[in-house]
């Protein structure tokens, strides 16, 4: 499961420590493979938080502790209005392709 915010913060030194700090308490629960804070290249007012879970239980397990209710859902709460959360459908690793089966239904 993949957890994809984009954001155009005013004050980048105060959103990046923030986004550091959802980062450490995102990726310090079980099923987080790892996430990352981007800018961009071209346009550099707007940034991106990744993060990359094993399943939608463990990207659900990690926004229930308090600390991270109190700190990280307040910050993904400015991203930018779209929709954020998405199955992994392709993965890919050294030039192979493994699909996934959606977890979704079609009605």
């Amino acid at each position: 499961m993949l957890l994809v915010c984009r954001f155009q913060p005013s004050e980048v030194a105060a959103f990046s420590a923030r986004a550091q700090r959802a980062l450490a308490l995102l990726t310090a629960a079980p099923g987080c493979l790892g996430g990352e804070l981007g800018r961009a290249v071209d346009e550099r007012e707007h940034w991106v938080l990744t993060v990359r879970f094993a399943s939608v239980d463990a990207y659900r397990r990690s926004i229930s502790p308090f600390d991270v209710r109190e700190h990280v859902v307040p910050l993904l709460s400015e991203a930018q209005p779209e929709p954020s959360t998405f199955e992994t459908l392709v993965a890919a690793v050294d030039g192979q392709t493994t699909t996934h089966p959606s977890l979704l239904t079609d009605g």
